[in-house]
This record gives structure tokens, sequence and C-alpha cells, in this order.
């Protein structure tokens, strides 16, 4: 076999980082939309591999609902200083506080849908016209209708059946003033291939994918977290148990799963096996078949 062979992570990386370039190419203005999570980890480590031995061109941008996990922020900090990044926050407290949103209420009360127009708001305010995020296809049924290029309207939304075509590798980030696009570099991986790269590239990764012994509640078939939002109902008991979570949201709607993984092989080998996307655990996910793709459409990530 020659030495020159492709390993197939290597054509996903040269896609991606071939995705980031021409958004750097087509756009004045965009910015890396940065959860904590592992994709987006991964699509700044990718931003990092492509434009070597220069900075990242691109700001970081979270929106910081105010109910995020303490060590997602804490890892956020770290790398931007690491990074010599530029940060751009949107506060969805803020946004409650100037009567922008309305607070939920009830027991699965969440600030997620909030997001959206706190996101549209830090969008607009930056002059941001291209958000590069770290979606999958294989996430959600939703987010496989996704291009590389995806459109969003003059009001921030996105309408699948009117999208560009992506013909081979030519991407159209052409726009009408007020209009902008969401990126998505790695929208071909799978949650195997995010964790078989992570190991391959030592990439550091929040503490809360391993297996950890945390107090949770057990609600809508997932292990939720103790914090100081969670509101408990009448039966429910608070217990301990070594878990750890699949994808990373606010600390009221991500549930775990017991889990003996504590390291990114033992993680891998169980991915291998699961029969659950990993949004299976989102209960933000679970209001309707549709809660993705609505929220899409109004303007989420």
């Amino acid at each position: 076999m020659s030495k020159y062979y492709l390993n197939y992570l290597d054509e996903l990386e040269s896609e991606a980082i071939y995705i980031l370039r021409e958004v750097w190419s087509q756009f004045e203005n965009p910015v890396i939309l940065f959860s904590g999570g592992k994709d987006s980890i991964i699509v700044t480590h990718l931003a990092k591999k492509a434009f070597y031995p220069a900075k990242i061109p691109f700001p970081l941008m979270h929106v910081d609902t105010g109910h995020n996990f303490p060590e997602t922020i804490a890892f956020r900090d770290d790398l931007v200083d690491k990074l010599g990044v530029q940060l751009i926050v949107g506060s969805v407290q803020k946004s409650i506080d100037q009567g922008r949103v309305a607070e939920e209420k009830g027991k699965n009360a969440t600030r997620n849908a909030l997001q959206i127009t706190t996101l549209l708001d830090a969008i607009a305010d930056n002059n941001v016209d291209c958000a590069i995020g770290g979606g999958r296809r294989d996430e959600e049924k939703s987010r496989a209708k996704e291009r590389f290029f995806s459109h969003r309207d003059d009001f921030g939304q996105w309408d699948p059946k009117n999208q560009r075509p992506e013909l081979w590798n030519i991407l159209n980030g052409k726009h009408f003033e007020g209009e902008h696009f969401r990126a998505f570099p790695i929208s071909n991986w799978t949650e195997m291939d995010v964790w078989n790269y992570i190991q391959r590239e030592q990439i550091e990764i929040p503490s809360l994918y391993f297996a950890h012994e945390r107090e949770v509640v057990w609600r809508n078939n997932s292990w939720i977290p103790v914090s100081e939002f969670l509101k408990l109902e009448e039966g429910e008991e608070i217990v301990k148990k070594k878990i750890r979570f699949r994808t990373l949201g606010d600390i009221t709607i991500t549930g775990g799963i017991e889990s003996e993984a504590d390291n990114v092989a033992k993680i891998a080998l169980e991915v291998s096996a699961m029969k659950q996307t990993e949004r299976g655990n989102r209960t933000d996910d679970k209001r309707s078949e549709t809660a993705m793709e609505d929220r899409k459409r109004q303007g989420y990530f």
C-alpha cells in the first residue's frame, strides 16, 4: 500500500478545511459559533490547522444562556486565552432583562428557544454575514437537510426548500443586505468520526464527556444533573451515578448516560455500540417530532 494512502479522517479534515477557507474568502465578517461542546471544539481545531501559522481569523461567538455547565464556561475561557482569539458573548439573561424574550415556567422550563433571539441580535449587532457551526447531518433529521453553506433570510430564518445547489465543490455564499449564512464544515462527519478524530489529534475536551460521579435525577428517560436551576417534582429522588454526557447543552436539559468510559478510547468503543442518536438525551428535542426543525426555521443554530 502506498505511503500516501489517504485515511478517511484525512479526507474529512481536508473537506472541512476547504469549507473554512471558502468561508474566509467569500464572506466579510464570519464567526465560529462556539458552545464548548465537542463539535464546536473540533471546528475551532480545524480552523487553527486551516490558517496555521497565522491565528484563527474568526472570532468565537458564544450564546450564553446563563444555565451553562460551569465546566463548559471554564473550558471556553481557557481555550480563548490559549488561542488568543476574540470572544463575542450574547447573553440570554440580558435579552430577558430587556424584555426581548420571556422566561419559560414549569418543571421542564428551558432557555433553549430563547437563544434564537439572542443569537440573531448578536449576529446583527456584529454585522456577521456567516456563522460557522458544528452541526452534523447524522445528529438529527432536520440537520440532515443542511447544506455546507446554509442560507438565512433577512429575518434569520431557514427555509430547507430554498437552499443553493452545491455541485462538486462549488459553494455559493452570495446574499442580499441583511441576509446571512450558516456554514457547517463537519456536516459529513458522524459521532464516531468525531471521537476517532479527537483521539488521533489528541484534542482537549471538557471533563463532562468522561464518566464521573454526579448527583442526578431520573427524568424524561435521562439522568438530569442536579443544579440550582433544577426544580424537583414530588417523587423525584436525587441519586449519585457514574455518568457522562454525549452532547452538551444547558445543564437543565442535557441528560447523561450511565457509563464507565473515562477516556477517549473507551468512549469511541462505547459509541460504536450505541443504538440511539447522541441527541436522544436532550429534553428540548423531545417536545415534538419537529422540535429541532421548528427552532431552526426561527433562526436556531
